[in-house]
């Protein structure tokens, strides 16, 4: 009996594996910055942060009885309370609640007896979170530097940086991770919600008029104040006419919506639609 013989493109072959690859790589760094760490600092947008908590994660660290810190970043943008338990409100922009989280680390730090055998001798603070959180804006205002990496994009930092925040305390940076019951890349839903929690960025996300009309069921009356467009929830009037007013259009006068739906995306990302 002849064997059937299935044809793949190489080059959608690799783009596959390639996918894999990454989907391993970002978890795997994830579990060795915990295995490492000491006290871990969960980095959570303050507008979702019951959203955007990895449970999953919180249960690990917690049966490996490491010490959690819970972190409401970009707290100058919630206009109401996160409701998480134990947790220090930052902002980076206005340096709110930074020199609490220092002294919070170095009271854990001088807590943990570590072995004699240990002749490193350091504590191990590792920061985690949904992409684009701001873990690394909030280890350069700890350390006082900017020596960890920032960027835009979602997904900027690709790999775990070492920085010291003392003598003897160095603080872990690593990639952004979504977790996995949030992660698709078909599911509309799922990807409009990596969208609003800033895991893909305006300019990355597809069918970004999608993840607007998604944003609309939840927060139209914040939208259409900040635009000043009475919509009345509707996303393709919102669209129309804010295309219209930024001059965003294509051959033939027609509104390009593609433009129109990522400056919503961005405005909202950037915190400039308060919530």
């Amino acid at each position: 009996m002849s064997r059937v013989r299935y044809s793949f493109s190489s080059r959608r072959t690799r783009k596959i594996e390639n996918i894999r690859k990454q989907r391993a790589k970002y978890p795997k760094l994830l579990l060795k910055v915990i295995e490492i760490s000491d006290i871990i600092i969960e980095v959570l947008d303050s507008r979702f942060a019951q959203q955007m908590q990895n449970k999953e994660i919180e249960n690990l660290i917690k049966e490996k009885n490491k010490i959690l810190i819970p972190i409401l970043n970009k707290a100058d943008l919630s206009l109401k309370n996160p409701g998480i338990k134990n947790a220090i409100l930052i902002s980076c922009k206005t340096r709110e609640g930074i020199k609490e989280l220092r002294d919070k680390i170095k009271i854990e730090a001088k807590k943990i007896k570590k072995s004699k055998d240990n002749t490193y001798n350091k504590i191990h603070v590792g920061v985690i979170g949904y992409p684009n959180s701001g873990k690394s804006s909030l280890i350069n205002l700890l350390i006082g530097k900017t020596s960890a990496k920032t960027g835009a994009e979602a997904g900027f930092t690709k790999g775990i940086q070492k920085l010291k925040l003392s003598s003897n305390i160095l603080l872990l940076d690593s990639p952004g991770v979504i977790p996995d019951t949030h992660y698709s890349t078909t599911n509309l839903e799922k990807i409009s919600l990596h969208t609003k929690l800033g895991g893909k960025s305006h300019s990355q996300v597809k069918n970004p008029e999608i993840v607007v009309s998604e944003l609309m069921k939840e927060f139209s009356e914040q939208i259409e104040k900040f635009y000043k467009i009475p919509a009345n929830g509707d996303s393709e009037k919102l669209i129309e006419t804010l295309g219209k007013q930024k001059g965003f259009l294509k051959k033939g006068g027609v509104i390009d919506e593609d433009k129109t739906s990522r400056l919503i995306l961005k405005d909202f990302q950037q915190g400039k639609i308060k919530i």
